[in-house]
């Protein structure tokens, strides 16, 4: 099963939850959690992995032959995100803003565009106890995440339960991250600004066509905006975690829920359960 984890905005304790789902279910058959956050990675931080491989990630971007190059200017009409444009007798070349599409070498009539890798980050490999863990980094400066996201979720291993720590809000690299998946666990936190985002969330989830569950963190901390909304929407909530300073402060160590807490990794448990059970349920449909 391909689980995501995500949330409308950040600090609900998306990768809290993520990684304390991934070590309380470790011994149930082989589990992988990816750090698909690749703009801001903490899931190493709380798993502390023993990283064993890394290797980058690059973009193919076009580079132009001037000896070949007519200037026809076929390329900038083909390329839809302006990332190659002919004046005259010059060939510009923005890499930052390649996509990697190849439509460009594609519409070349002379053979004049080749292609040369770009990196853009690295994706990293390792393990902690039973579970492996599969991380990105996206170099700083570089615009898009997609690249990264797609490098990191080459390497979920079919067989294996896959937690998918999905980036906060819902823009882009969210619907990367969640694209395919067999169920996407919202975290959220009774406020305001929680319900706000988790209805945007929940629309993301459901234009990909993915089932989605809720778990209310900081529970009793807020209002009950977020529990009506999901009883209105038939969205079930399946877990709650209450609003406790001790649970902030294993966080602030640096450490799991399932691992700070131990009487947490049967709640784990029986959440993962409850989404296996779910996301069979829509199979079926």
């Amino acid at each position: 099963m391909i689980l995501s984890v995500a949330s409308g905005k950040g600090g609900t304790g998306k990768t809290l939850v993520a990684t304390s789902l991934a070590l309380s279910v470790e011994g149930q058959g082989a589990v992988q959690l990816l750090d698909c956050d690749v703009e801001e990675p903490n899931a190493h931080i709380l798993l502390r992995p023993q990283i064993v491989s890394s290797r980058p990630v690059t973009v193919p971007v076009p580079v132009v032959d001037k000896e070949k190059c007519t200037y026809c200017g076929l390329c900038s009409e083909a390329c839809a995100y302006n990332a190659i444009a002919v004046a005259g007798r010059i060939v510009l070349v923005f890499r930052e803003l390649c996509h990697g599409c190849g439509a460009c070498t594609y519409v070349c009539p002379e053979g004049a565009i080749s292609e040369e890798g770009r990196e853009m980050g690295i994706v990293e490999s390792g393990h902690v106890g039973g579970v492996r863990f599969v991380g990105g980094r996206l170099n700083v400066g570089e615009a898009m995440a997609g690249p990264v996201i797609r490098a990191v979720k080459k390497l979920a291993d079919p067989e294996a339960t896959v937690i998918l720590d999905a980036p906060p809000g819902t823009s882009c690299p969210v619907v990367e991250t969640i694209r395919g998946s067999d169920f996407c666990l919202l975290v959220t936190e009774p406020t305001p600004f929680g319900l706000s985002d988790l209805t945007i969330a929940v629309e993301v989830a459901r234009e990909t066509s993915v089932p989605c569950g809720v778990v209310i963190n900081r529970d009793g901390a807020g209002n009950e905006g977020v529990e009506c909304y999901c009883a209105q929407e038939g969205i079930p909530v399946l877990m709650r975690i209450p609003f406790d300073r001790r649970i902030a402060e294993a966080y602030c160590r640096g450490e799991t829920l399932a691992a700070a807490m131990r009487s947490w990794q049967q709640a784990f448990r029986e959440l993962f359960d409850k989404i296996r059970d779910l996301a069979a349920v829509e199979n079926v449909r």
